[in-house]
């Protein structure tokens, strides 16, 4: 396996010429997270079309996590990998872009029969069903997904204004805006490592957020914006009173 790492000055997008060096010589697959998580970043099609590029010449998979996608900040579509390349696999989940995580329902779609045939031999060994109720949940949902979707979609749009205005407001924070999803992850300009600093900000105000040297990136954290608007606002002025106390240190 190896690992393409994903840099701020490239709005977190991938590296395309690095990408094909990668790949060049033969790959068996390319995976990617479309929304990503945890910046936000979105690809384009055009940006997806040429990674399919990339894995046609090898007649590599491509498996794209789109557990995000459409939860976006703007109305255009977004296509599935399924629909751009005959070896694409998409894989997603009522957990975010539907709020419904308590079902604990997901799927994994593709046209590769081959694929296909695996994936059903893995499900019948260690999972056989999923809950007749869960799936009865999840099908009303989806029966209502335009509804349920405009009104997350509205939800994060709005919340990351909130967000947006915040950060412009604390010197010693920066961050490539989202495009899409519910995360940003968040710079810090403090001597400190991400991991102390989110167990301080806990222990001091409650507010929880994701170390950013989760995702190899230092000095960062990954903030979630989806949450009811009152408790984001109560959440970032607690986090601005934390950050002042850094500043007094």
């Amino acid at each position: 396996v190896e690992i393409l790492h994903l840099k701020k000055e490239n709005s977190y997008l991938p590296d395309l010429e690095e990408l094909e060096e990668m790949a060049r010589g033969g790959v068996k697959m390319i995976c990617l997270n479309n929304p990503n998580n945890p910046t936000g970043a979105l690809m384009s099609p055009e940006i997806l079309k040429k990674v399919v590029d990339i894995a046609k010449k090898s007649d590599a998979y491509l498996l794209v996590d789109e557990v995000y996608r459409h939860l976006t900040q703007d109305d255009k579509w977004q296509p599935s990998i399924v629909d751009m390349y005959e070896k694409g696999i998409s894989t997603s989940s009522m957990s975010k872009v539907f709020s419904l995580a308590g079902v604990r329902l997901g799927w994994i779609a593709t046209h590769d029969k081959d694929a296909l045939k695996q994936f059903w031999s893995h499900r019948d060994y260690n999972l056989i069903s999923c809950g007749m109720m869960d799936e009865a949940i999840a099908a009303l949902a989806l029966a209502s997904k335009n509804q349920i979707l405009e009104r997350n979609k509205k939800i994060i749009q709005e919340n990351l204004d909130i967000l947006d205005h915040w950060i412009q407001k604390e010197p010693r924070l920066s961050y490539v805006k989202p495009k899409a999803g519910t995360t940003a992850l968040v710079y810090y300009d403090f001597p400190i490592d991400s991991y102390t600093l989110c167990r301080r900000m806990y222990d001091s105000c409650g507010t929880f957020v994701t170390p950013g040297d989760c995702f190899d990136e230092p000095r960062s954290m990954r903030i979630g914006y989806a949450a009811d608007r009152d408790t984001l606002k109560k959440g970032l002025q607690a986090m601005s009173t934390f950050l002042g106390s850094l500043e007094a240190e």
